[in-house]
């Protein structure tokens, strides 16, 4: 169990995390992309101030389920300063939280608009905006050590969901770098384990063991990204995605399950 004065101080650091992400100056050629994005500006949104910096993750610092996305869109979250906010990506990923209860409301279009999130977080593996949506390896290096910190200043998290493979590769590096190792995949239906880890639609990971010294390892999901290009095309749909939600949903209720009767035998 998790105590109120240890949850106040991981916010505090989490904030500060955020504070670093916010100033952070790493990547020349991701600095100079969201900064000539926000110079120049979409058509549709040239009255705008646009953020034109590094976008902080947003969420509830007690969340037990944390979304990690690619990047912000160029007219997205590099214009709202809001993760999947103001862009289509968005609307499907703030629908689908609201219908699986993780949101206040089904939309987000700015940073004021009274979004909340209940029991999930969001992040990203690159928090600056790239060209043609594609951070460079060294560029997904020099971001993870911030999906590390978060991760480890977030107590409670149970489920760890990645839109899309690259969020799903830099997920599993990071986990590893933090002594986790790898999974092993997992089918929903007998549990038996597949022969190779790799990024699918669906996909269920679990850790079978956690280092010592480290908390319990959360379980692995994964879903396409909500882009345009898979939505559009059909190759993934609202009932798809609600479909993982739901997983996670489950899957917390396991964890926690397990928690208390954990917590029960002790007393």
């Amino acid at each position: 169990m998790v105590s109120t004065a240890d949850l106040d101080d991981h916010t505090a650091a989490l904030a500060a995390v955020q504070a670093e992400i916010v100033a952070c100056q790493r990547c020349p050629r991701l600095v100079a992309y969201r900064e000539e994005v926000a110079r120049t500006k979409r058509r549709a949104f040239r009255d705008q101030e646009y953020w034109g910096r590094p976008v902080p993750s947003f969420g509830d610092p007690n969340a037990r389920l944390v979304i990690i996305g690619l990047a912000p869109a160029a007219h997205g979250g590099n214009r709202t300063g809001r993760p999947f906010t103001g862009d289509a990506s968005g609307n499907w990923l703030y629908r689908a939280l609201y219908r699986a209860g993780f949101a206040n409301q089904p939309t987000s279009l700015h940073r004021d608009d009274g979004l909340q999130l209940f029991d999930a977080y969001i992040t990203a593996v690159c928090h600056c905006v790239p060209p043609n949506n594609r951070p460079t390896p060294d560029e997904l290096a020099a971001c993870s050590g911030y999906l590390a910190r978060e991760l480890a200043l977030l107590p409670r998290v149970r489920v760890l969901l990645c839109l899309g493979a690259v969020a799903f590769e830099t997920t599993l590096r990071v986990m590893r770098a933090r002594g986790y190792d790898w999974p092993v995949a997992v089918a929903n239906d007998d549990e038996r384990p597949e022969r190779r880890l790799r990024f699918q639609h669906g996909g269920e990971y679990r850790w079978r063991t956690s280092p010592p010294g480290l908390p319990p390892a959360p379980v692995l999901l994964a879903s396409y990204h909500p882009s345009q290009r898979n939505t559009q095309t059909g190759l993934l749909t609202e009932a798809m995605f609600d479909t993982v939600f739901a997983r996670a949903r489950a899957l917390i209720a396991e964890a926690e399950g397990r928690a208390k009767s954990n917590y029960e035998a002790k007393r």
